[in-house]
């Protein structure tokens, strides 16, 4: 079955706190499958300027008021929620011609994005306001003058335009990361596919979750928007290269330097490496990943394999097991039972691929597939915008300009044959720049010959072979942790990235002063600023604890028992520990020296309270660094001062960070490093209700 038959609907913006119709009819948007009407779409009248000062001025304030870690819950809770209503997503999904896993990769592997830029938020960045980037800066000898690069939220909006082919999955995509950085966003998505977008916002403004103006709809053309952006602003783009350059020029974004990353054609390659020929585990998974590339979405995926690189020896038995392959996809109604590959999203883009399609045929023949007939299992031909996988072959690659520069968006591909490596690293160059490559090959010089040789061209390379099989996602599903984005004809952008991706909304600036106020802006001790003695820091809970609280221990006299001792207990009797000759030989000692992980240790004996308190677990120590050897008969005192305080919002304790420094009996630093502790955040805990 495919989607029922409904009313056509009138598509809504929702700008400036209200659902707004636009003042026209609207343009009709029809079902891919059945060519019937599915709604109406039109933004005419908007205030576009209001859109925009609504987001800075409503939204703005609220979200930079949370916290990353506010923010982040807020994400989570909103991807539960979308995640429960996922069902009546996937009705509406196959109006757009897209089977039931076609709607798993936008609707689901959408949410799960944003649940994942949750998780990170939680995970890697601190319940603070202010991001510190990188390492501080000592700027004076006397530590009276230091520098510490932040980031901080953009005081603009950002403006996602984005492509029709993965209508919840572009958006979610770009407004975890965006809301994450406390920046509000303007969305406008592809007219072809909008009512599915306008449902999801509909959903996510019906939640409650978000501050009011923190996410903004357009349905419709976006009139002068761009006109009224600064450079505080952000626009993101997904499309076509010359819609995306033409954006980019615009001379608002270029008066005010508005960041602007674009996401284009991507011409991708498959490399099938010299060492998967028929029969071995790689040929086999190249099949089925080209051929899987070739249909899922119906071939409209920026991420898709366009061009297949093989062998020359290779070529006819790869050609015949993808026809084979690509003969066994049923294609028909996305809804119905069997169906492999629904339709293209419109006919005009049925039109477009098989336009597409002649220009290659200038110099590659077919041989799969007929673009001009359909065999179909379900469907009209007439009515719906069906198309058979299509796969050319062109014997002379580097004579084949076509192939490196026409992109037909819909599922075809074309195999080129290579004579060497360095051939399929230069065809695969011939792109001008590409989201991702894939090689194929269970040989570490192939991998690592092709890996390097495409790297510079391609934002992701995938390597495909026998021992990735069953965890790989596959040449063409961008992950939120990886970097979404290439260069060249790619666009020349990042998105996602993990927390890269979230940077992207942030200005970096750096920040010049005395350490103690550097420490009020960031929320973190550095060297230089406040301290306060008194009750040891380990029996303060989180609602005691200060930063800055500092702990200066008694001293210990490290002896050569001690060092033997350690050495034999643990095993560790590496020479310089126990051999005075080997010691003295070598460049950086004048005699035995103690093990660092003694003075770890020690370290560690000298300043822990040892009585139950608020202090529940060490989890580990960060840039461990032994800077002065240590001798036997030297001391060893330390300086426990708290760096930084994090509370967990859904959990009764947080993480605190401590500065560790080891000193020896000349105050010369042995040791530095950050300590993490878990830490209750009230102390004795509170008894639980019942």
């Amino acid at each position: 079955m495919n989607a029922p038959a409904r009313p056509p609907r009138r598509l809504e913006s929702y700008v400036c706190g209200g659902w707004t119709p636009g003042r026209a009819d609207g343009q009709p948007l029809l079902d891919a499958a059945t060519g019937e009407t599915v709604a109406f779409i039109d933004s005419s009248g908007i205030d576009f300027a209001a859109v925009l000062d609504h987001g800075r001025r409503v939204a703005g304030p609220k979200l930079r008021a949370m916290s990353f870690h506010d923010r982040a819950a807020m994400l989570k809770a909103l991807g539960l929620a979308l995640m429960e209503m996922k069902e009546e997503f996937y009705a509406e999904s196959l109006h757009t011609g897209a089977t039931r896993p076609d709607g798993w990769v936008d609707i689901e592997g959408g949410i799960g994005t944003m649940l994942t830029f949750a998780s990170k938020g939680r995970r890697e960045l601190p319940n603070a306001r202010v991001l510190t980037d990188g390492d501080v800066e000592p700027l004076s000898k006397d530590q009276s003058f230091s520098a510490q690069h932040i980031l901080t939220p953009l005081h603009g909006v950002a403006v996602h335009i984005n492509a029709f082919n993965f209508p919840v999955w572009g958006m979610l995509e770009k407004i975890g990361p965006t809301l994450l950085a406390g920046v509000p966003c303007v969305v406008k998505p592809a007219s072809q596919t909008a009512y599915l977008t306008e449902l999801v916002v509909r959903r996510i403004i019906g939640t409650g979750l978000l501050p009011e103006g923190a996410l903004q709809l357009i349905c419709g053309s976006v009139g002068d928007l761009l006109d009224h952006v600064t450079g505080q602003d952000a626009v993101t783009f997904t499309g076509s290269a010359a819609t995306g350059r033409k954006l980019k020029a615009h001379p608002a974004v270029i008066a005010n330097s508005t960041r602007f990353t674009m996401e284009a054609d991507s011409l991708n390659a498959a490399i099938l490496g010299p060492d998967a020929v028929p029969g071995t585990p790689e040929f086999d998974l190249f099949v089925k990943e080209v051929a899987r590339e070739m249909t899922v979405k119906a071939g409209q995926k920026c991420t898709a394999i366009r061009r297949v690189m093989a062998p020359r020896a290779l070529t006819e038995p790869l050609i015949a097991a993808l026809r084979d392959r690509l003969a066994k996809t049923a294609v028909g109604l996305p809804g119905a039972e069997g169906t492999r590959m629904g339709p293209l999203a419109s006919l005009a883009q049925r039109d477009e691929v098989r336009a597409r399609v002649r220009d290659l045929q200038a110099v590659a023949e077919i041989v799969a597939g007929d673009p001009g007939a359909v065999t179909l299992a379900t469907g009209d031909a007439d009515r719906g915008a069906f198309l058979n996988p299509v796969l050319l072959y062109a014997d002379k690659p580097f004579a084949a300009g076509p192939v490196h520069e026409v992109e037909a968006f819909g599922p075809v591909s074309t195999v080129l044959p290579y004579d060497d490596l360095d051939e399929a690293i230069a065809l695969s160059h011939l792109g001008k720049g590409s989201l991702v490559a894939s090689v194929f090959t269970d040989d570490k010089a192939v991998a690592e010959e092709v890996v390097l040789g495409l790297a510079p061209f391609h934002g992701r390379v995938m390597i495909g072979n026998r021992l990735s099989a069953k965890t790989s996602t596959g040449h063409g599903s961008p992950l939120a942790g990886l970097v979404h984005g290439g260069p060249g004809r790619a666009g020349g952008g990042e998105e996602m990235g993990g927390i890269r991706g979230v940077k992207h909304y942030m200005q970096r600036t750096a920040v010049q002063g005395a350490p103690r106020l550097l420490s009020a802006v960031t929320g973190r001790w550095i060297e230089g600023a406040d301290v306060q003695h008194g009750t040891h820091p380990f029996r303060k809970s989180l609602a005691e604890l200060k930063i800055g609280d500092q702990l200066v221990t008694e001293s210990r006299v490290v002896t050569q028992e001690d060092v033997e001792h350690f050495a034999h207990f643990t095993g560790d009797t590496f020479y310089a520990h126990m051999d005075a000759d080997a010691a003295k030989a070598n460049p950086f000692f004048e005699d035995r020296v103690v093990h660092g992980y003694l003075i770890a240790s020690f370290a560690a004996g000298l300043f822990v309270e040892p009585n139950p308190g608020p202090v529940l677990a060490n989890y580990g120590v960060d840039n461990l660094r032994f800077l002065t050897p240590v001798y036997f008969g030297d001391s060893l005192q330390v300086r426990l001062t708290c760096k930084e305080i994090t509370p967990r919002a859904t959990a009764d304790h947080g993480e605190v960070r401590w500065d560790c420094r080891v000193t020896n009996q000349e105050g010369a630093v042995v040791a530095q490093y950050d300590v993490l502790t878990m830490v209750a955040k009230t102390w004795p805990p509170v008894p639980a209700a019942g």
